[in-house]
């Protein structure tokens, strides 16, 4: 009988028509087996983790899943691992945005949930989808328990992965590099209308031991790019297109300049000392032309128109000088009761603003076909609940002036030179140290003291902020515009000077002037050789 069997074992070996018993499964039976656990378990999410497993395990145990590229097996062909880089470094916390948290995450729910809406896609096409997706009441009732005794949830909310609800703070020292990478806006800068605007200065310089004080004018800038600053007792003269620094003078000790201002065109810089005259320096020379007296305190503020310049001293007064003449004094006005700390020419110099200590703004006439100022007032503007340092004359409308309170007003506003009227008033909510319109836009930039110590741009007539500029620590004293006027210094009471280039002129609109002109000077041009 032994020789039937092993004959018998033979022919069923070597038989190729019969049903392979042995080997792994077919596909379509895989494929059968788990549609079929799917229609037992009929979408049971919230089954128990060891029952899933179970399941799993119990269906796919003996089978090998094919493989797209066969494994080569012998000796010589081992399998190359290249090690991976982060292998040993290990998740803060458990995990981030990236890494799910492996300690909450059940991958056996996951896996069959993945699965159900693979089968579910499948059966869909399929004549006998809706009897598989039948649920008997026994069934749902069923599957009801064993979610609510397991506490896994309600199955539609149930994750296939789970997170991390938020990541733990960063110190407050720490500052993320890539800020700029992932930002919307560009912190650099500020967009302002078609244009963006620099809110970082472009280069800091120091100012050791300027004078604090808010009623003192310690820096201007000239017609030929040169800046001069008071520090101390001494007056420096910076190039700003070579860098290079000169000393123009030294006072001896208890003496310093309180004022500085450059003539319109040339190198002549006046002085005004805390001992109330007015000094008129040659910077090409470095000499000193005259002193001109006139005042019995210190000369805080002054301004020029021509061959004339005019003083603000902290008894009250206003003097004009004429530098041409030996007699210089031309003539007093006498339209305060405090410290004059604010003194602007109009731009087509018919005006003179004043303002001080006494919370008020004059505006004085021009003498027509003479010299200096009306004795009095044209207009006493008393609106300003402070000192009133800013003042800033409108470049491209002449009776518009700009003016900003201290501490106690923190007001911009605006007037109308030719009848007296208050066009507008803004609240900027800080001290106004400081004003200047911009020549190439139709903008205005003040200087602020607490809280925040900025350089703010507004938009004129609407008022409404185009940007900030923050790095000074402690209160803006003085501001100046460059010859071009695209960049404004400010001095600080941080013992800093700051270039801001917040007013570069647009260089599409300088193209359209450029071919503007070209094309007129093109046609004037033709019209002569007619």
């Amino acid at each position: 009988m032994s020789q039937f069997n092993f004959l018998n074992e033979m022919t069923s070996a070597l038989t190729l028509d019969g049903e392979i018993s042995r080997g792994p499964v077919p596909r379509w039976q895989k494929k059968l087996e788990a549609s079929a656990m799917a229609n037992s378990l009929n979408g049971s999410i919230n089954a128990s983790r060891s029952v899933l497993s179970m399941s799993y395990n119990s269906s796919f145990s003996g089978v090998n899943p094919p493989m797209k590229t066969p494994r080569k097996v012998g000796g010589d062909a081992k399998c190359k691992k290249t090690p991976t880089p982060s292998k040993g470094a290990k998740t803060p916390s458990g995990g981030d945005r990236f890494i799910p948290n492996r300690g909450t995450s059940n991958f056996e729910l996951g896996h069959y949930l993945i699965k159900q809406e693979q089968e579910k896609s499948e059966n869909d096409d399929k004549d006998n989808s809706n009897n598989a997706n039948k649920k008997s009441p026994s069934k749902v009732e069923r599957q009801k328990l064993i979610s609510d005794s397991l506490q896994v949830g309600d199955p539609k909310s149930a994750r296939i992965l789970c997170y991390q609800n938020k990541a733990p703070a960063a110190p407050e020292s720490h500052q993320n590099p890539l800020k700029v990478v992932y930002s919307i806006n560009t912190p650099l800068s500020t967009k302002s209308g078609s244009r963006y605007i620099p809110t970082t200065s472009d280069r800091i310089l120091d100012a050791p031991d300027i004078i604090n004080d808010y009623y003192l004018n310690l820096m201007d800038w000239s017609a030929d790019n040169i800046v001069t600053v008071a520090l101390g007792n001494a007056v420096y003269l910076w190039n700003a297109a070579t860098g290079n620094i000169e000393q123009l003078v030294e006072y001896e000790e208890g003496d310093h300049a309180c004022a500085l201002s450059w003539i319109q065109d040339g190198q002549i810089l006046a002085i005004g000392n805390n001992t109330g005259a007015v000094e008129l320096w040659d910077c090409s020379k470095i000499k000193r032309l005259r002193v001109m007296d006139g005042h019995s305190a210190r000369v805080g503020t002054l301004a020029w128109n021509s061959f004339l310049v005019s003083s603000g001293s902290r008894d009250g007064s206003i003097v004009h000088h004429d530098v041409r003449a030996r007699e210089h004094k031309v003539a007093t006005l006498n339209g305060h009761t405090q410290e004059v700390c604010g003194l602007k020419w109009s731009t087509d110099f018919k005006h003179l603003a004043s303002g001080g200590n006494d919370n008020l703004v004059n505006v004085w006439s021009a003498v027509s076909g003479g010299t200096g100022s009306a004795t009095e007032p044209l207009h006493v503007l008393n609106e300003h609940q402070a000192a009133v340092r800013a003042l800033a004359w409108c470049p491209w409308q002449p009776n518009l002036l700009a003016s900003g309170g201290g501490t106690a007003d923190r007001c911009i506003k605006f007037w109308n030179v030719s009848n007296g009227s208050l066009v507008n008033s803004v609240d900027t909510k800080s001290q106004v140290c400081a004003l200047l319109w911009s020549r190439n836009y139709k903008e205005l930039i003040s200087a602020h003291g607490f809280a925040h110590n900025q350089l703010t741009i507004w938009k004129y007539p609407s008022m409404i902020k185009q940007a900030e500029l923050t790095g000074h620590t402690s209160r803006v004293l003085q501001m100046a515009m460059s010859p071009d006027g695209s960049t404004v210094i400010s001095a600080g009471a941080d013992e800093t000077l700051r270039l801001w280039n917040c007013f570069a002129p647009d260089p599409h609109a300088a193209k359209k002037a450029t071919a503007g002109a070209s094309k007129a000077k093109q046609s004037v041009f033709r019209q002569s050789i007619r």
